[in-house]
């Protein structure tokens, strides 16, 4: 069983910056695909960011593009989303997932592992 623990979520002023993390408790991380989506209220839990266990290909959503940045550190387990110029529709819980898989996957049902998400606020 996989576990993922969020952090880093916060209160943001538009055009700031926040660093997500997400620590996996996972023995051979380098077998899962890793992935960040978001959920804002009244709405469905929508793709961000995945990076692949091998190689580190990146994709994302196109609404984050050139301002997010995902990474991870296989070394300490951890996934990593750098959030930049921030908007107010950027709000909402951020969730990380993971698959045991080494294919790119951006729809919510190919994960098998989820953390609890962190909040992220961002003041107009």
């Amino acid at each position: 069983q996989v576990q993922l623990l969020e952090s880093g979520g916060g209160l943001v002023q538009a055009g700031g910056s926040l660093r997500l993390s997400c620590a996996a408790s996972v023995r051979n991380v380098t077998s899962y695909a890793m992935a960040w989506f978001r959920q804002a209220p009244g709405k469905e839990r929508e793709f961000v960011a995945v990076v692949r266990p091998i190689g580190l290909n990146t994709r994302y959503a196109g609404s984050v593009e050139g301002r997010f940045t995902a990474f991870r550190d296989n070394a300490k387990n951890t996934l990593y989303l750098q959030m930049n110029s921030l908007k107010p529709e950027d709000t909402a819980v951020y969730y990380c997932a993971a698959r045991h898989t080494t294919i790119i996957y951006t729809t919510k049902d190919e994960y098998e592992f989820w953390g609890q998400g962190t909040q992220v606020t961002v003041s107009s």
